[in-house]
């Protein structure tokens, strides 16, 4: 993993923007290799290409080394409709920002917000989301 993102900042100063996707409104979450933790941030509601633009004030305002976007599946892991628009989501991100792009299982990841009694689902599940992938990496 290390090898895709910016090889000038050490690892554990790497920060990564993440994405619980939704069609209609985006959940967004910052973090970093060092603290293994997220913040959550303001959920983006914008559809279709208005909300690249936001997305790109948030690149441009945390300087993320790389991002993260939630998949869903469903609880067998079969994919449905939202897993192929996050993945695409993934790929835009990757071709308009020329970040590297991690995909990540949020199976529940909403569910888990809603039952920790989150005021923004969307955005504490794109913490749960990065949390998971701060886990996973060495």
């Amino acid at each position: 993993m290390s090898s895709l993102v910016r090889p000038d900042v050490p690892l554990h100063l790497q920060t990564f923007l993440a994405f619980d996707f939704g069609l209609k409104r985006t959940g967004v979450a910052v973090g970093n290799r060092l603290l293994r933790s997220a913040q959550p941030q303001a959920t983006i509601k914008a559809e279709g290409d208005a909300r690249f633009a936001l997305v790109q004030a948030r690149i441009e305002e945390w300087q993320p080394d790389a991002l993260v976007v939630g998949v869903p599946f469903h609880p067998d892991g079969a994919a449905h409709e939202n897993t192929a628009r996050a993945r695409k989501f993934a790929r835009q991100l990757r071709g308009r920002f020329g970040l590297p792009v991690f995909e990540v299982d949020e199976r529940y990841s909403t569910t888990e917000a809603l039952a920790a009694g989150a005021k923004d689902a969307d955005a504490a599940a794109a913490c749960i989301i990065l949390e998971q992938f701060l886990r996973s990496i060495p």
